[in-house]
Order: structure tokens, then sequence, then C-alpha cells
């Protein structure tokens, strides 16, 4: 029998209207709910409001999201951004603690596009602002102007590690992915292993070698029409199954910790 999980989604801060709201495109919904089987949350960016104990004990799993917003450069040592670059500081206090917080403890990670470059922060890499300016790497941005089935469509492929997280969910060597991200992997950072580049060498997947549990992230976007693409199917399915291990593993802790309970009060 399937277990109910919660997956928890970060959310961006921005303004809607007249009002700071948190928000999570519903393509991130979609493939948690459809796709890995599982309850969605929508975790508001609330940084240290909302303590990362108390999220990481509601959730069986983390889907960190793709945004408009860049990380803000002073978290990686980069030099200020272009001016009108968005940022989300908001965000950045939120899912940064959070990230490392849940991989240290074995609480399953799918980060994509911003959530890909957190990711890579995290563990103290840095990034370039803008991929489409260094020399040998090609543009990895969409044309805002295509419709959007043009803009989330096939752009290049990626050759796929044998021997890691998204070559055992998927049993891929090289698949054609969409592209629309300025930013990219610089220095990668340390305890990630490279699951997938692009060929302009241009890193699109990551895990983390020390991972209790799954811990990807991938620099294209699985979530759109997840249900479609054989490469997507495989991830979020790998995701869910992650996330039902974790709150299995949890609930056998509970009945152990329960019958220990009962036993100690038998013998008073």
């Amino acid at each position: 029998m399937q277990i109910n999980v919660i997956v928890g989604i970060t959310a961006d801060r921005s303004k809607i209207g007249l009002h700071w709201s948190h928000a999570v495109g519903e393509k991130y919904i979609d493939p948690i709910a459809d796709g890995a089987g599982a309850l969605a949350v929508l975790l508001p960016a609330l940084g240290e409001r909302q303590p990362v104990d108390a999220v990481l004990s509601c959730v069986d799993g983390l889907l960190f999201t793709g945004s408009y917003s860049n990380v803000e450069p002073h978290r990686y040592g980069g030099a200020a951004s272009a001016p009108g670059t968005l940022h989300d500081p908001h965000r950045d206090a939120t899912a940064l603690p959070l990230m490392r917080a849940a991989i240290e403890r074995g609480v399953p990670v799918l980060a994509i596009c911003r959530g890909f470059q957190e990711m890579n922060v995290v563990f103290g890499g840095t990034l370039h602002q803008a991929v489409h300016d260094v020399g040998g790497l090609l543009d990895h941005r969409e044309d805002k102007a295509d419709p959007i089935d043009v803009q989330y469509g096939p752009a290049h492929a990626v050759r796929i590690e044998r021997d890691g997280v998204l070559h055992a969910c998927s049993g891929m060597t090289e698949a054609v992915v969409n592209s629309l991200h300025g930013q990219g992997i610089a220095r990668l950072g340390d305890g990630l292993s490279v699951e997938a580049t692009a060929p302009d060498g241009l890193i699109e997947a990551v895990s983390v070698k020390s991972a209790r549990a799954f811990a990807l992230g991938v620099q294209w976007h699985p979530e759109w029409r997840h249900a479609d693409n054989a490469l997507s199917t495989a991830i979020f399915r790998g995701f869910g199954a992650a996330c039902r291990e974790r709150r299995q593993k949890k609930d056998e802790a509970s009945i152990r910790a329960a019958l220990d309970a009962g036993a100690l009060f038998a013998r008073t």
C-alpha cells in the first residue's frame, strides 16, 4: 500500500498587485501531486520565522523550485549583479539553511533550476551570473518572445554519468532537455558529484556524495509536462519513492519508541 507523504515546496516572495505574497508556480505543484504521488505543501519564504527543525519535522521531502530571481551574489562571494537583476533575499534566507539541514538529516531533496544553483552555493560553489558571456559556453536562455511550448521545448542534449542518482532512477546515459537559465555553475561545490553535462561542458545536474537520501539538483525544468517525458517521469518517481521510504522509516521509529515506552511502563 502506498504511504501518504508530504513534500514541502519552496515559495518565492514577490509583490502581487499591492501586496507582498508567497507563491509557487502550479507547474511545480502538479508533478509532486501526480508524479511523486505526494501531498504538496507550500513553504513561505519566512526565513528564521519558521525554524528549520519545525519545517523538517512536518515533511518527508523538499522540492526547491526554479524562480525568476537569482541567488544574491554575496552568498557565494560573487561580484555585484548587473543593474535590474531580480533577487529574493527572503527566499535565500529560507532555502539555503533549509537545504543544508535537510540533506544532513536524510530528508530527500529535489532541486530545480534556481534550486540547483542553491545546492551548489550551499556546498561552497560559485555561479556564472551570465553564462552567455562566458567564453566557450552556449547561450542557455530561452527566447521570451517564443510561445511557451517553444520556450520549454527540447534545447540540447545532456550526457548522464553512469552510477549516479540520475542514471539509477532513469537508466539513461543521454537525454534531450529544455534550457531556460542565464546563470550556471562556475566552481562546483565541495562534496557534489556531477550527474550530467551539456555539450559545452556546463554542469547540468549534481548530487550530494554524502547524502543519506535522494539529493539531486537539475538545471533544466523536468516539471514541465513531466508525464510526457521519460526522464522527467523517472526523476519525480524516484523522488517520490525516496520520500515514502523516509516516511516509512519515521513511522517505524515511532512505533519502536512507543513499544519501548510501553515496555518501560509495564516494568514500573
